[in-house]
């Protein structure tokens, strides 16, 4: 399990309204490979509302549509439910993941 990992979960929360979700990993590696028990995810979603702070997906992370990562919508979720491996993020990807990240935490440049 890594940062940048794409996981399809059942109905992670009691609010989803579909049966499925896709959800990356955005906790960083260290964070993962420790004894807690949760990581922080965002969501993906086939809709794409054009923000800045989504990440464009699609077939080549694994996916069957083109999609988006939302940053703006991140949720902690138990490791056990991150079991079915879809794909994983590129280093480019990656990069503007963490700036899709810094602009919906106002976390400003250095």
């Amino acid at each position: 399990m890594e940062r940048g990992e794409l996981y399809r979960v059942e109905k992670p929360t009691r609010i989803e309204q579909k049966k499925f979700r896709v959800y990356v990993i955005v906790s960083r590696n260290q964070f993962i490979q420790s004894n807690y028990q949760t990581v922080i995810c965002a969501p993906v979603y086939t809709n794409r509302s054009g923000l800045e702070t989504e990440v464009n997906v699609g077939i080549e992370e694994g996916l069957r549509h083109e999609s988006a990562v939302r940053c703006d919508d991140l949720i902690s979720l138990p490791k056990f439910v991150l079991t079915n491996y879809i794909g994983s993020l590129s280093e480019q990807k990656i990069k503007e993941l963490n700036q899709a990240l810094r602009i919906a935490l106002e976390i400003e440049n250095e």
